[in-house]
């Protein structure tokens, strides 16, 4: 229970710190949009391209998004010394890990339902299992969370951070991209049956990372 509550004490200080700064919606959401209109003026929206490939789209457009919310959570932590003031705490890392898991995945869970009202808007996407959008995106948020928190302290701690985090995080999340895009796609335009493989595969993956993160982030954590 304690690692419980710790977590949940380490994600309430990032959501308080996130709804200060107001980073999420007034730079990643406007970026990550920019992006999504970026596509459609390049695939050329005449040609019927845009709903097919609009998860795709989506997935991308998240996964850039949460490139800058994840190096916003660990930029702050290496100001004044914050970061060292949580080594003192005793706070176990494998409860920091999950609290700051929770928080990234709450501020992308945010991201994709204005991400997805924009889609749909905008690309006129049809929507075949409007559950089967939430069945997907859990599972593949978490994962995208987790990988971006563990390689988000590898990160931290060495120079350069800003341009190392994509290179460490983009290469492992190609799972979750094919996994999302394809489950994405079944949930809009069928068949359903088609998903439940792929929400298998973001589950597996979103497991692992975890199971990564509650072993290794206490000890990257000292050494960043």
């Amino acid at each position: 229970m304690s690692i419980a509550r710790d977590a949940l004490l380490i994600t309430g200080k990032d959501l308080r710190i996130e709804m200060r700064a107001r980073v999420v919606l007034a730079q990643v959401l406007p970026f990550a949009g920019l992006v999504l209109l970026l596509f459609a003026f390049a695939l050329d929206p005449d040609r019927g391209y845009l709903p097919r490939v609009a998860p795709g789209l989506f997935w991308i457009a998240v996964v850039l998004a949460a490139l800058l919310a994840i190096g916003r959570a660990f930029a702050i932590e290496s100001q004044k010394g914050t970061r060292d003031g949580l080594r003192m705490t005793g706070i176990d890392g494998a409860a920091i890990f999950l609290g700051k898991l929770l928080a990234i995945s709450v501020e992308l869970a945010f991201l994709e339902v204005l991400l997805g009202i924009g889609v749909y808007a905008l690309f006129n996407v049809p929507v075949a299992a409007p559950l089967m959008l939430v069945v997907v995106a859990v599972p593949a948020t978490i994962g995208i969370a987790a990988a971006g928190t563990v390689y988000g302290v590898v990160a931290a701690g060495v120079e350069g951070r800003d341009s190392l985090l994509p290179l460490l995080l983009l290469p492992v999340l190609a799972p979750v991209m094919i996994g999302a895009t394809q489950g994405l796609e079944a949930a809009t335009r069928g068949p359903v049956s088609n998903a439940w493989p792929w929400v298998g595969l973001l589950a597996g993956f979103a497991v692992l990372y975890i199971t990564i993160g509650v072993v290794a982030f206490g000890p990257l954590l000292e050494e960043s």
